[in-house]
């Protein structure tokens, strides 16, 4: 009979907590921030908003790609190589998006290179460690710790963003956040699990690639997959696009700013209410809740008038269910395939948000520049939320019940 696969849990849980939140808050707060960007980087180099939407689309996509390896890394070898990879990454890839000079090199660096550094850094890497560090009886509120870590990172980061834009222009506000993101690597240190060190992989009672297969075969991992594709679509196309939707009605940029701060502050409120949520009642309700509630939000916000304050509901309310997807949804992958190839699996369910964000941002841009209007997308926005809400309704959350020899 094999041993337990899973390194013994040393690291203290405020360590992890600690460490696990900060990284997230850097990275997800400087990507949050993205959005701010749009305008003056198109009107310096006199790009079209395609041009900087599909560097954010491919950005998403390699975000999600990248992931499912850097999962299969982490759970293989430990979070921490794949952290300092990530963070390295990160800043060379923000220094590009500040020099590249052709749109080439900016899909490339903003895209590619941006892209694979967030795999590495963000949510599937963390709730790794999380989950092998973490009881069970915990583990869907560390989760929810670690998702309003990166809200608060958004509500922090994107105002200071606005204002590194305006006191030294966008190409010296990306080399400033450049130095940032090489910040996660003293805290990645923090996250060194034990059973990983020397480079010696943690014992595997199940491969990857059985793992992999039990997984797509599985109905309700097939159904969450198929959510978190709305996930994305509707948080990307937002984030990125709704600064130039309210500049376009004749608000200010300070609106956009204090908007996309909103989002990140209630979204605070909002993961940690999910994750502590899950550990009392069914995940899948509060997925549905939170789809079908989007799609309502979305709704109201497109049929009362635009001013200041609709758009400060808007976000508070939409902020609140911004990602509060992530703690219940990463928590159902624990809780019916355990924790040995979290990272990975997580990444694979991640994919299909980022696939869903390449939408959104893309289709944003690429509709606008054809109409002149985002009424589309927003349009498109409801209706997948619907869908989501309905999709997750079948979802059921017992363990996977596998043969006895590899359960030992």
């Amino acid at each position: 009979m094999h041993p337990p696969a899973s390194p013994a849990r040393q690291l203290s849980m405020a360590q992890v907590l600690l460490c696990g939140a900060a990284v997230v808050t850097l990275s997800m707060g400087i990507r949050h921030g993205f959005g701010l960007w749009l305008q003056p980087i198109t009107q310096d180099m006199g790009w079209t908003r395609q041009t900087f939407a599909l560097a954010m689309a491919i950005q998403n996509l390699a975000w999600g790609l990248f992931g499912i390896f850097g999962g299969m890394v982490a759970d293989r070898f430990g979070a921490f190589r794949v952290l300092i990879g990530g963070s390295l990454l990160y800043a060379a890839g923000l220094v590009g998006m500040a020099l590249s000079p052709t749109p080439g090199l900016f899909a490339l660096t903003t895209g590619v290179v941006i892209g694979a550094a967030q795999a590495g850094t963000t949510y599937a890497i963390i709730y790794g460690v999380l989950g092998r560090q973490i009881s069970a009886d915990k583990r869907s509120w560390a989760m929810g710790v670690a998702a309003a870590a990166g809200s608060f990172g958004q509500f922090l980061m994107v105002p200071l963003e606005g204002q590194l834009i305006l006191s030294f222009g966008w190409q010296q506000a990306l080399l400033v956040l450049a130095a940032m993101a090489l910040l996660i690597i003293p805290l990645a240190f923090g996250l060194r699990e034990p059973g990983f060190h020397g480079g010696a992989p943690a014992h595997r009672s199940q491969s990857m690639g059985d793992a992999v297969v039990e997984a797509l075969r599985h109905k309700s991992f097939v159904l969450l997959t198929l959510g978190y594709f709305v996930c994305g679509f509707q948080v990307v196309f937002i984030g990125v696009h709704m600064p130039s939707y309210l500049k376009d009605h004749g608000l200010s940029p300070q609106v956009a700013s204090f908007a996309l701060a909103l989002i990140g502050l209630f979204n605070v409120f909002g993961t940690y209410a999910a994750g502590s949520l899950g550990q009392r009642i069914p995940k899948r309700n509060i997925l549905v809740f939170i789809y079908l509630a989007r799609a309502v939000v979305i709704t109201v916000f497109l049929l009362v008038p635009l001013s200041p304050l609709s758009v400060y509901v808007f976000s508070a309310v939409m902020g609140a269910l911004w990602l509060s997807t992530v703690p219940p949804t990463n928590a159902v992958v624990a809780q019916i395939f355990g924790v040995q190839h979290l990272s990975m699996l997580s990444g694979f369910v991640f994919f299909s948000h980022q696939i869903g964000s390449f939408m959104g941002v893309w289709l944003g841009g690429y509709l606008y520049d054809r109409t002149g209007s985002y009424d589309v997308v927003w349009y498109l926005a409801i209706a997948l939320g619907v869908a989501a809400g309905l999709v997750n309704l079948p979802v059921r959350e017992s363990a996977i019940a596998r043969p006895a020899a590899q359960a030992a």
